[in-house]
């Protein structure tokens, strides 16, 4: 009698286990929001760990704060596994952006500079696409230029990523069921949409999309009408140099408020300088950049939390630079000064090319006294142009932090992946990238 007891009461919490999943299984994301930190490595994720919580303790907290926990963060919260990024093996196990992008977009291995076509340079349709043809709302939000690698392998197909003006022209050009692909576009490009052979902001304007700016009027959108907004000639300026360090969370904010409808939408979300810092081995604008992004994200965790039939998938494309937390065989990183400087590096060097007290203003500006060894370096520099300065100033904020680099290009690491809202388990594990659109796919019924 025990033994047929205990057979019941397992059907019973099987049967009730399997209910379970297939509930979770069936629940499909009304809103997708894809969020990708270029060149985001896992070293920026950890080193933004401890560029935090110097900046909610204080610079000094490591020597003063001795029984101090490290804080998580918003990553560390989210984390749910890793992925691959090789793109197509002509182009080797070393991917660019446009390559990785064309996989997270369209789930298709590609030659590097691909934009959403295939290694025989034919189109592959994307989760932005396909979200379109399904009838929700799409969008992107970035702070490179809108039709840059990353947004373009979503919503266009080029056979090479500088294909600048023909990626900006596809975007008015090219419909989906009639209808443009993107509803909203926030981010920059005046130099591809404002052109002598082509206005794409007026045609946009007569198409009925309202065109803005100024960062300012995001706020001031009419509701439930098309948007283009460029804030500037490329990218966006440095986070740096931005009012309060910030724009990312604000044109995400902006662009869901958009696209918020019954259908539901599609949004991808670029954290884009973060890349470009790594390039320049620029560790301060990488932490001001990782900060902008890491707010974007704790936005997000409030939508999803009001909302929680949305989707947010979270990951990079690639790690730049091959930062490195800790030089020179030193057991030691010291982000705290960091969280002093006011404006960003290439600025601050700009300034001082032209100033008639450089040091003074160099003092004001990066939040700490040159020591005499890196005034002599950086007067060496002054005679030289102001990419000279930027270059001793980087090498100062290096040595002072004890930051390392391996180089300027993209290395071949895998990158992690972090998930918040409907679905998200869907994401946990080892995957390569071109999974993670196909799980896209799937949930939009694909």
């Amino acid at each position: 009698m025990k033994y047929a007891l205990g057979a019941f009461l397992i059907l019973i919490l099987t049967s009730n286990s399997f209910s379970i999943f297939a509930k979770s299984e069936d629940a499909k994301p009304k809103n997708i929001i894809m969020v990708v930190g270029d060149g985001m490595g896992p070293a920026y994720t950890t080193a933004y760990r401890y560029f935090y919580n110097t900046k909610q303790l204080g610079p000094d907290y490591v020597s003063k704060n001795r029984t101090s926990e490290i804080e998580k963060t918003v990553f560390d919260r989210h984390l749910v596994g890793m992925a691959s990024t090789y793109p197509a093996f002509e182009s080797g196990f070393v991917t660019d952006s446009a390559a990785s992008a064309t996989a997270l977009s369209a789930g298709v291995k590609s030659y590097n500079g691909a934009i959403a076509v295939d290694s025989d340079k034919k189109p592959v349709e994307t989760v932005l696409q396909w979200a379109k043809s399904k009838g929700m709302k799409t969008g992107v939000a970035v702070t490179s230029q809108i039709n840059h690698a990353t947004p373009a392998s979503y919503a266009a197909h080029n056979e090479y990523r500088r294909n600048y003006n023909a990626i900006a022209d596809s975007y008015f050009d090219d419909r989906v069921n009639d209808k443009f692909v993107l509803d909203v576009m926030l981010g920059g490009g005046w130099e591809y949409f404002i052109r002598d052979d082509r206005n794409l902001v007026e045609e946009f304007q007569q198409a009925g999309y309202q065109y803005i700016d100024q960062m300012q009027d995001l706020t001031k959108l009419t509701p439930n009408k098309p948007v283009l907004g460029l804030f500037g000639d490329t990218g966006m300026p440095w986070a740096l140099d931005m009012p309060n360090h910030s724009r990312l969370p604000a044109l995400t904010k902006a662009a869901v408020k958009q696209l918020e409808n019954d259908k539901g939408f599609f949004l991808l979300v670029e954290g884009s300088q973060i890349d470009w810092s790594g390039h320049a081995n620029d560790v301060a604008s990488a932490m001001a950049e990782m900060d902008d992004f890491a707010k974007t994200l704790e936005w997000l965790e409030e939508y999803v939390e009001s909302n929680p039939d949305t989707l947010v998938i979270v990951t990079a494309d690639h790690s730049t630079g091959g930062l490195t937390i800790a030089a020179n065989g030193d057991y030691a990183w010291y982000p705290g000064l960091l969280n002093r400087i006011k404006v960003s590096l290439p600025s601050i060097a700009k300034q001082m090319s032209t100033s008639d007290d450089p040091f003074k203003l160099c003092k004001e500006l990066i939040g700490f006294e040159l020591s005499k060894e890196e005034k002599q370096l950086l007067s060496e520099e002054l005679i030289s142009d102001h990419m000279a300065i930027y270059k001793a100033l980087k090498r100062i904020i290096d040595t002072r932090t004890n930051t390392g680099w391996t180089g300027s290009g993209h290395t071949a690491v895998d990158v992690q992946v972090f998930a918040m809202g409907q679905s998200k388990e869907r994401f946990a594990g080892h995957l390569d990238n071109t999974e993670i659109p196909k799980i896209l796919f799937s949930l939009m019924g694909k």
